[in-house]
């Protein structure tokens, strides 16, 4: 595990995260971010950092979780939560997550589907 900072658009978290996650989190501008990476586990979560309060935790934000109803966002491609972290303090978000699964496992993600109607 390699302890990282992560950043969102209301601050950043310092985590516990294993390579394919910091892969993830790489967007090759020098920063990791929190978006691409998915939901963190409270326990892996060190401290953070909430720009409206302009203070750091030594702790995790909390998680606040938005319902979510599997939406399909692409082919074979669906939406399975949603969710925020928030400042314990000021619940002003740090940063959000989105979890994702494919519904056929078998299957690419947006594969074109083709007819053969000729």
């Amino acid at each position: 595990m390699l302890e990282k900072q992560l950043h969102g658009s209301g601050g950043y978290i310092t985590a516990e995260i294993n390579e394919e996650q910091a892969k993830k989190a790489d967007l090759g501008v020098g920063k990791l971010f929190l978006a691409p990476i998915g939901k963190l586990e409270k326990q892996n979560m060190k401290t953070y950092f909430c720009k409206n309060c302009e203070k750091g935790f030594n702790n995790s934000p909390n998680i606040h979780l938005e319902e979510s109803n599997r939406e399909e966002v692409a082919d074979n491609f669906i939406l399975v939560e949603r969710g925020q972290y928030t400042c314990e303090q000021c619940n002003g978000i740090i940063g959000e997550y989105r979890v994702f699964e494919k519904k056929d496992e078998s299957g690419e993600i947006g594969e074109a589907k083709f007819s053969n109607n000729s």
